[in-house]
């Protein structure tokens, strides 16, 4: 009976112990891209499209790289342009649409060793 009194205390005793280690292991932070931009764009108007760009907590203010691919659905012609950063880790371009229709903007970014790439889609009327 001891022998298992003894083997069931050590086993609270472990779970104890791992429970309180989860919860003190921190989460990794990982890179974060969240892009800005209406659903709907007006045809022949410039527009700003940006993307907001988190790593863990801290804003990234020093990506190695960020390019919005921007297309129309269904055509072949993909245009990369190369985002600017207007503080605060918000990257921006201008974009004037000279055609009706769907068209699809992914944001490359690569900063502190990682690559993410989000897409979102936008009608231009």
């Amino acid at each position: 009976m001891k022998k298992w009194l003894f083997l069931f205390g050590l086993l609270i005793v472990f779970l104890a112990g791992c429970a309180s280690q989860n919860e003190t292991e921190e989460e990794l932070p990982f890179l974060d891209v969240k892009i800005v931009a209406d659903e709907k764009v007006p045809l022949n108007k410039e527009v700003e499209i940006a993307c907001l760009v988190t790593y863990g907590n801290e804003k990234v203010t020093d990506a190695d790289e960020v390019k919005f691919e921007v297309w129309k659905n269904g055509t072949e012609n993909h245009e990369m342009i190369e985002g600017k950063h207007a503080g605060g880790g918000k990257y921006v371009i201008r974009k004037t649409f000279t055609e009706a229709g769907t068209y699809s903007i992914v944001a490359h970014v690569t900063a502190r060793s990682m690559h993410n790439m989000p897409k979102v889609e936008v009608t231009v009327e």
